[in-house]
């Protein structure tokens, strides 16, 4: 009994993900009575960061084959004349295609002479790192936030910012010519260029200046609205230098990317340099599975309910077909109601859906012993290598130690793009060129002089995971679901948070259009108690305030 709840609630929620954790917050913040139920009992499911232990549990529970579990015992009772009960769970595969392997052996060989020049990158053994594992935190999604994005003002302005700490990306990289070379973002970084052209330097800021003026009625990309970026920047008479810089690093496109849909990202980059950085990304310290529990944090502080390890047995529903309305759910033998139930998409019933969501994500992380490309002052980087063959990017974020996002001399390596077969396939080009990935057992004598020199500099790869997992965002959530009932997807392939963040929103409008979304929250100083004398301190509205409080730790 002691694991009853209230039955009554203005606003349920399942799931403990990105949007369906910013709709509860938002809820729970104009005063909406909020239950918040995960059936894990971790928060943030697909978007979730783990420590080493913690991601191996999860590894064995992804392993276990699905099982046919019998339909759960509702007592009849619970589910009155008019209503029906439609059986909610697991309806597809959350995770699939795992590979995981171990590079280096489980203890450490004793050190002999011949092994002494080997002896720096052959320190790292199994037992120690598994020794480490509260020092890791790994991301299922990782994903930055642009400094002048949706996310960061939210953060700001809900004054949401005070439970995180961020970093700001120091380095956005890119793959040309068989090398890994810097890209330049801000104007002194492109004129400080090296390997860039006077006359490029010129093309460069005059195009950059291009997308960040324009506007739907200028006339500047007059022709080439219904053609690619590629296209477009062809046109410009472009050296290849800058036409790679351009196209895969600042408008973070392929070949096939509309036009528009680049200058937009373009733009979105481009405006959000120089806030806290020279790039335009912040980083989540102790990773992007930070992100869905800050917004948990606010909803708890004003009265949201949290219960993990529990979810919805089956929805009650009254009537049919898109008339039809829910009524409250039923979760471990009780009847909970509520006005409005959001659902992540693999708790919902299948018949909520129009089909079976398709696409995926190809994810890939790597623990090394060093840096894609060693500097002086450990770097929080950002890559986006083109795989070639027509393929979207391979977006590559790399983390180090002060990120807590790893132990002291070790670097994580997280690879993510579009499912085309598996992970291992997708993601093969970019670790063949970046990452050193043979085992490493100090015995380097039978590889050739070539082969030694390709590797020579790269890091070596300590510990594999790849895996696929679906990708949801382009599916039509709407189409089969009750009135009051809202669905969430889950990590979608954009760099960003932007895509959840405006799918928090407008789930929020629909069942509150006139409330405010996300007000700013009191600092716990700013409280009044019954009975204090003191107005107390008014709330921080000037843009002054609002930025102090998302300070960014830099190096």
């Amino acid at each position: 009994m002691e694991d009853d709840l209230p039955s009554e609630y203005d606003v349920i929620v399942i799931g403990t993900g990105m949007a369906e954790s910013i709709v509860a917050a938002a809820a729970s913040r104009i005063g909406k009575k909020v239950l918040h139920l995960d059936r894990n009992d971790y928060y943030g499911g697909m978007w979730a960061s783990f420590n080493f232990d913690a991601l191996q549990k999860w590894l064995e529970e992804c392993r276990k084959p699905a099982s046919k579990t019998e339909s759960p015992t509702v007592d009849k009772a619970l589910v009155k004349e008019g209503e029906t009960l439609i059986l909610s769970g697991n309806q597809f595969s959350t995770v699939g295609n795992i590979d995981e392997k171990w590079l280096i052996p489980e203890e450490s060989a004793k050190e002999t002479e011949e092994s002494q020049p080997e002896a720096e990158e052959n320190k790292w053994n199994q037992s120690k790192i598994k020794s480490l594992s509260r020092k890791f935190n790994l991301d299922l999604a990782p994903k930055l936030l642009f400094s002048r994005g949706s996310l960061v003002d939210l953060l700001i302005s809900s004054n949401i910012a005070r439970y995180a700490e961020f970093r700001s990306v120091t380095r956005i990289l890119t793959w040309f010519h068989d090398n890994l070379e810097a890209v330049p973002c801000s104007r002194a970084d492109v004129f400080a260029a090296k390997d860039v052209s006077v006359i490029e330097k010129r093309l460069l800021m005059q195009l950059l200046q291009l997308c960040v003026e324009y506007k739907p009625d200028g006339n500047e990309f007059e022709g080439f609205k219904d053609k690619t970026f590629i296209e477009y920047l062809k046109s410009k008479n472009l050296t290849e230098n800058i036409l790679h810089y351009v196209l895969y690093a600042i408008a973070m496109s392929s070949e096939k990317t509309p036009c528009m849909t680049s200058v937009e990202r373009a733009q979105r980059f481009l405006s959000s340099l120089g806030r806290y950085g020279n790039t335009p990304f912040l980083w989540p310290m102790y990773g992007s599975g930070e992100l869905p529990q800050c917004f948990c944090r606010l909803c708890a502080v004003f009265g949201g309910v949290y219960h993990l390890k529990r979810a919805a047995d089956g929805i009650i529903v009254t009537g049919e077909g898109s008339s039809s309305v829910c009524k409250g759910i039923i979760s471990d033998g009780q009847r909970l109601t509520t006005d409005h139930l959001v659902l992540d998409v693999p708790d919902a019933p299948p018949s909520f859906l129009q089909k079976t969501p398709t696409g995926g994500l190809s994810r890939g992380v790597f623990i090394t012993n060093k840096s894609i490309l060693p500097s002086e002052k450990e770097s929080l980087t950002l890559l986006q290598f083109p795989p070639g063959d027509g393929k979207e990017p391979i977006t590559i974020i790399e983390v180090g130690p002060t990120t807590h996002a790893c132990p002291s001399g070790l670097y994580i390596v997280h690879m993510t793009c579009k499912q085309y077969e598996n992970a291992v396939e997708d993601l093969k080009p970019a670790v063949e060129k970046l990452l050193k990935v043979e085992k490493s057992n100090g015995d380097f004598s039978k590889a050739s002089e070539e082969d030694k020199e390709k590797t020579e500099n790269r890091p070596q790869v300590l510990w594999t995971l790849y895996f696929n997992c679906p990708e949801t965002s382009e599916c039509d959530l709407s189409a089969n679901v009750p009135k009051n009932v809202y669905l969430t997807s889950g990590p979608d392939l954009d760099i960003d948070f932007e895509f959840a963040v405006k799918q928090a929103k407008e789930i929020f409008t629909k069942m509150y259009p006139d409330a405010e979304f996300l007000p700013r929250a009191p600092d716990p100083e700013e409280i009044i108690l019954d009975g204090d004398e003191e107005t107390g301190p008014k709330f921080e509205t000037s843009e002054e305030g609002k930025g102090d409080a998302a300070k960014t730790e830099e190096e």
